[in-house]
């Protein structure tokens, strides 16, 4: 539908412009149904089709799908036609941190929240192996009760994305919160790096500027290189010595996330407000239910993995499959003692990574290495899962061999259908949408 016509899909009523760049455009929007504000992300299919950005947008689908929490921006769903792609976000009424930096330094215990609230996200995002690679205030959203939200996926990488050194090698974000290694072109740990963005955001919040500023760019990059700045006569001294350690210009002695958490500066004032946690304690509460049962998946997850509606078929008209779901109508132990059990008749380590996921792996060296797979379970309902099963190292061959003639036939008595041979109706569709509606 015209975005002139003002409702989108029958579902969303549009209005302001909230900003836009050079592919994207972004509106405030009321649902339809349940009269809550969302905010519309509308992207021209052609102009990031022509520039060869498809799979970035692939990826920030993807990697929004990982990333649920409090501080992180929520995506609802993702439609489309046959020109745009539309993502339902979460509304942040209180716009960009950038805004009130703008207008002066934040005071100390304002800008201690809003980095405790920086570090649980980012510190969640690296759970999932995702990398953000592009922090910086313009990327983080306040909501209507001043809670901090990590926004813009668009640069972030998985950890799949590494080198055989384990590195990340793409130079990317913004030139004044990049880390140096991330210059020097020699290879990153992504949760390194990131956290050297967070040390500048914290020093922005409690400064008013930037650390490292010159007109010259290439100035510029050589005090990012030697970590060379100076604090303002007012900055308080133990946030000075936890910057010092953050902005550590070498990546193997710089101040981890877990070190972060513990440092005393960082811990005092611990705030939760509306379950959004400024402390490492939102992460705790978060991974202490992970551990109890495997993720749970709305409506809108179902629908983007199904293959009648998979977003990628806008864009391309194949392609090969490296990983399969299936439903299963068991509890999650059910589902993992026969996983387990159909493993070790395969001659494969089964290992429990975290809550409901498994990685099962060769006994010896294939072709390409040995053979690892992940296979995570997915609460739909308490008794109804979906498991996703997916290569991450090892022969193609090899895993469509074991996927094929081992899993398939082995878990044959349980399976209720796979994924791959189910074409979900526009019908159901809409009753799936119907029932994410009413759970929200």
């Amino acid at each position: 539908m015209d975005i002139k016509e003002n409702i989108l899909m029958g579902r969303y009523e549009l209005g302001r412009l909230l900003g836009q760049g050079t592919f994207a455009k972004v509106y405030y929007a009321r649902n339809l149904r349940t009269g809550s504000s969302v905010a519309i992300k509308v992207i021209d299919k052609e102009k990031v089709s022509r520039i060869g950005l498809i799979n970035q947008i692939k990826r920030e689908i993807s990697i929004m799908r990982l990333v649920k929490h409090p501080n992180i921006l929520q995506l609802y769903e993702v439609m489309a036609t046959k020109t745009k792609i539309y993502f339902a976000l979460e509304y942040a009424k209180g716009g960009e941190l950038f805004n009130k930096v703008a207008k002066g330094r934040l005071k100390e215990h304002i800008a201690r929240k809003y980095f405790q609230q920086l570090i649980s996200a980012v510190d969640f995002c690296h759970s999932r192996g995702v990398y953000h690679r592009d922090l910086k205030p313009e990327n983080l959203l306040l909501d209507e009760n001043e809670n901090l939200k990590v926004s813009d996926f668009g640069l972030s990488a998985l950890a799949e994305s590494k080198r055989e050194d384990g590195l990340l090698h793409t130079t990317c974000g913004t030139p004044a919160y990049v880390a140096p290694e991330v210059i020097n072109r020699r290879g990153y740990d992504g949760d390194k790096a990131d956290v050297w963005s967070c040390g500048v955001i914290l020093y922005v919040l409690l400064a008013g500027y930037l650390p490292f500023h010159d007109s010259n760019i290439l100035e510029m990059y050589r005090k990012i290189g030697k970590s060379e700045f100076r604090f303002p006569n007012w900055f308080p001294l133990e946030a000075r010595r936890l910057i010092l350690r953050i902005l550590d210009p070498n990546p193997v002695k710089r101040i981890t996330i877990s070190k972060i958490k513990e440092n005393s500066w960082f811990k005092k004032g611990k705030i939760e407000n509306n379950g959004a946690s400024g402390s490492s304690s939102s992460s705790t509460v978060i991974k202490s239910q992970d551990s109890m049962k495997p993720s749970s998946m709305n409506a809108f997850h179902i629908i983007s993995l199904s293959p009648g509606f998979d977003l990628t078929t806008l864009f391309e008209e194949s392609r090969h499959k490296k990983e399969a779901r299936f439903t299963i109508w068991r509890p999650a132990s059910v589902i993992i003692s026969k996983m387990e059990e159909v493993g070790k008749v395969l001659g494969m380590k089964v290992s429990k990574r975290e809550a409901g996921l498994l990685k099962l792996e060769g006994m010896k060296e294939g072709r390409k290495g040995i053979l690892s797979i992940d296979a995570e379970i997915f609460e739909l309902t308490p008794s109804f899962h979906m498991v996703e099963v997916k290569k991450c190292n090892g022969d193609t061959l090899e895993y469509q061999k074991v996927l094929n003639e081992g899993l398939r036939p082995g878990l044959e008595d349980v399976i209720w259908d796979w994924q791959q041979d189910q074409q979900v109706q526009p019908e159901q569709h809409e009753v799936l949408l119907q029932q994410q509606d009413h759970d929200s």
